[in-house]
C-alpha cells in the first residue's frame, strides 16, 4: 500500500514512487543493506525509513521556476565552501561542515550534475554514530560512459527530470522508505 507521506524506494528493481509517479532510480555500488549492517564507504544503501530533513540547490545550475511548484521543505541554497563530513573521526561526522577542511569530507558543490539537488535524509543522524554511515542523500543521478545512470556511494539517486516534479510534492513529515 502507498502513502502520500512515503517516497518508496524498491532496491530490487530499482524504482522510485511517489504519489503516483514512478520513475527508475539508482541505489548504491554495492546495493541495498540492512541499516544495522552499514558502514562507512562500504557502498552500501541502507533500508529503512529516513525522515526527510530538507532540501539544499545549486543556484548556478537550478532556479526555483526550474521546479513543478513551490518547495514546502526547508531549503537553502548550497554554497562553493559547503561540504559534509564522512571522517568517523571528526565531531562533525555525518553533518554539514566548511570546506576546506583537514578531515575527510564530500565537497558539495561538485563538477557533476549528481548535487545540483540534494534532498537530506535522517539517517544515523540523531545523532550520528560514527562509522555507521554519512551523507545518505536522495539526488540527481549522473549518466556514466556507457549511457546508464552510474550506482552511488550510497544514496538514492534519480534524472532530473522527475526530481524536479518530485520535489513539489515532498512535505514536513515525510520519509524515504528503502525496501
Amino acid at each position: 500500500m502507498f502513502s502520500r507521506d512515503v517516497i518508496h524506494v524498491d532496491t530490487r528493481h530499482r524504482v522510485l514512487a511517489l504519489d503516483g509517479l514512478f520513475c527508475p532510480c539508482a541505489i548504491g555500488k554495492s546495493g541495498a543493506i540492512p541499516a544495522t549492517d552499514k558502514r562507512e564507504g562500504d557502498g552500501a544503501t541502507p533500508t529503512g525509513d529516513w525522515p526527510v530533513r530538507g532540501v539544499l540547490l545549486r543556484p548556478d545550475r537550478i532556479a526555483l521556476t526550474d521546479l513543478t511548484g513551490p518547495l514546502l521543505l526547508p531549503w537553502r541554497w548550497i554554497r562553493p565552501d559547503d561540504g559534509w563530513s564522512d571522517d568517523a573521526a571528526d565531531p562533525a561526522y555525518n553533518r554539514p561542515v566548511h570546506v576546506p577542511r583537514p578531515t575527510s569530507h564530500e565537497r558539495l558543490a561538485r563538477d557533476d550534475q549528481a548535487y545540483d539537488v540534494i534532498v537530506v535524509l535522517g539517517h544515523n543522524d540523531t545523532p550520528p554514530q560514527p562509522g555507521l554511515g554519512s551523507a545518505i542523500f536522495f539526488h540527481q543521478w549522473v549518466i556514466g560512459a556507457e549511457g546508464a545512470p552510474n550506482a552511488t556511494e550510497g544514496c538514492v539517486a534519480i534524472a532530473p527530470e522527475p526530481m524536479r516534479a518530485i520535489l513539489p510534492l515532498l512535505r514536513p513529515g515525510m520519509v524515504m522508505r528503502i525496501s
